[in-house]
């Protein structure tokens, strides 16, 4: 069948590239976390310290996330991702010359400024490649990056710490010299591989292209008919905020998470940093395989909202159950589950801002949305550790993490009922 071979074509071409992009951005984003193992004794860095300069890389992504990825709308994919990898490989070698918080802080907020963009960018990019039905499931393959960064990069961290004392330098310097390095050879190879717009395809076969070109447009043309949102409508567009919220909440858990599950495991076990990296792999791996079935059950029944509240409420018991837990393993369990749900709505998440956005209104949209959500990577980790220094446990910090999610479970069944999703056109919105 002429439709499932184009898509298949499409998923080889673009789906194993771009999820190897995103695990290596998000390896110098949260590779923080591992070197924290490190470096906060090194330099003599307190929990709050480490938690706002961690999540301080979410202030400068939010400041340059819509003019990134309106920029992107214009110039194209390939030329704009591959100058955001260089930048933020160059950003994240620089960490390895850290010495005081302030060094600290600046160069994770400049690292967020290199790399806004990236993620709305790749959403976007792959609107202009997938038809509705099949959007959810590239999504969530895509966004599978996240937790399998920290399935390969935990291990791999683990390895790069024992380097300590090699030339004279210690194992966080090298984990962030020996994982900047990757981002900034791969973007030269973007320049070389990426394809900008379907119509450009020339690996596709004719009647492919054709096809992929012609069902495009059409259901561009259908929104274009049902919504008509501008630029500046889908800025102030009230669902646009509200969906915005709704990823603040997923993003609050899962920087949360992400930024302080090594040091959170090394508290309960005790255990080597080697062993630790290894540990950490496990909730991710389980989310992995949790966001492919979610994403892959959202466009197989083409429901979007349960597949994002359940699973949101399967991460306001991962994280409750997990601040009350002391014993290693249930403890793991409690933040496997927290995970799994968590990432888990991921690609339902995203497929629902096309359904009403095109064009410019969506790569806007699209990167406000992201915009408000990072801005939940920055109070994440940094109230962690602020509930940390405050009271020397984690329990505290998971409660809010749980809270947070639950608000946007409570917000995603509300956004259901509205008129938008159903095809009524702006002024159904609310």
């Amino acid at each position: 069948m002429l439709e499932e071979a184009t898509i298949r074509r499409v998923t080889w071409r673009l789906i194993p590239f771009l999820l190897v992009l995103y695990v290596v951005a998000w390896l110098d984003r949260v590779n923080i976390s591992f070197a924290a193992l490190q470096m906060n004794e090194d330099l003599n860095f307190s929990a709050s310290v480490y938690g706002f300069g961690a999540g301080v890389f979410f202030v400068g992504y939010a400041l340059c996330e819509v003019p990134s990825n309106l920029i992107l709308a214009k110039v194209g994919a390939r030329r704009w991702i591959a100058r955001i990898m260089l930048t933020w490989g160059v950003i994240s070698i620089a960490m390895m010359f850290v010495t005081t918080a302030t060094v600290f802080y600046v160069l994770r907020f400049l690292l967020g400024v290199a790399e806004a963009g990236f993620l709305p960018g790749i959403i976007y990019y792959l609107t202009e490649w997938y038809p509705a039905r099949q959007r959810a499931r590239a999504v969530g393959w895509f966004m599978s990056a996240i937790p399998l960064s920290i399935v390969v990069g935990g291990p791999v961290a683990g390895l790069i710490l024992q380097m300590d004392g090699v030339m004279h330098l210690h194992g966080w310097q090298w984990l962030f010299l020996l994982e900047g390095v990757p981002a900034v050879l791969l973007g030269f190879v973007v320049l070389g591989y990426l394809t900008d717009r379907p119509e450009e395809a020339h690996w596709l076969a004719p009647e492919q292209r054709q096809w992929l070109c012609a069902r495009l447009r059409e259901e561009a043309a259908a929104t274009e008919r049902q919504h008509n949102i501008r630029l500046r409508e889908a800025l102030l567009h009230p669902v646009v905020w509200l969906l915005a919220l709704v990823m603040f909440t997923c993003q609050t858990g899962s920087y949360g998470l992400s930024l302080w599950i090594p040091q959170i495991v090394k508290s309960l076990s005790g255990l080597s940093d080697f062993l630790v990296g290894m540990i950490t792999a496990i909730p991710y791996f389980a989310a992995a395989i949790g966001m492919a079935l979610i994403g892959a059950s959202s466009d197989r029944t083409g429901e979007r909202f349960y597949h994002i509240a359940i699973p949101s409420f399967v991460a306001v018991i991962g994280f409750s159950l997990s601040a009350w837990l002391v014993s290693p393993v249930p403890a793991l369990v409690a933040l496997t589950i927290a995970a799994i749900g968590d990432l888990g709505s991921r690609g339902p998440f995203w497929a629902l801002p096309p359904q009403f956005l095109k064009g410019s209104s969506a790569a806007g949209g699209i990167a406000l949305i992201n915009t408000i959500g990072s801005v939940g990577g920055f109070v994440g980790p940094y109230a962690v550790g602020l509930v940390l220094d405050y009271t020397g446990s984690y329990s505290g910090g998971l409660i809010f993490l749980a809270a947070l999610l639950l608000v946007g479970a409570v917000i995603t069944l509300r956004l259901r009922h509205l008129a938008i999703f159903r095809g009524e056109g702006l002024q159904g919105g609310l």
